[in-house]
């Protein structure tokens, strides 16, 4: 995957996660949970874009180590919604793949990324 497709990934996840969030009933906890959501599920692309952007090896998985956090904490939520029942599992499960999905590529890409650092 090139980095523009990884772009176009993660903004597709960022709206994802926004549709997420307007999905869940409107109650106190639910709307701590929707911001949360929000803020690392956008996160994401924005901070991969500035991973591309990045002045050299060491800065790029820095950056990428961010996207990471983020991606695992998407998940943390999406579990939680999940478990409290604020939103059937059923209608998780795809964008709980994608988020699986973009961690394994972004854990690979550091991997890589610290390989050639140190080659």
């Amino acid at each position: 995957m090139n980095p523009q497709e990884m772009q176009d990934r993660t903004r597709r996840f960022a709206l994802r996660m926004i549709h997420l969030s307007d999905a869940l009933p409107h109650k106190r906890s639910t709307d701590a949970l929707a911001k949360q959501i929000v803020r690392c599920g956008t996160s994401v692309g924005a901070n991969y874009r500035s991973a591309c952007h990045a002045r050299s090896q060491a800065d790029f998985v820095a950056k990428m180590g961010v996207v990471e956090e983020e991606i695992d904490e998407s998940i943390y939520w999406m579990e939680l919604i999940s478990d409290a029942k604020m939103i059937p599992t059923a209608k998780l499960d795809a964008l709980l793949k994608e988020a699986h999905e973009l961690l394994a590529i972004t854990i690979a890409s550091i991997k890589t990324a610290r390989r050639k650092k140190h080659n």
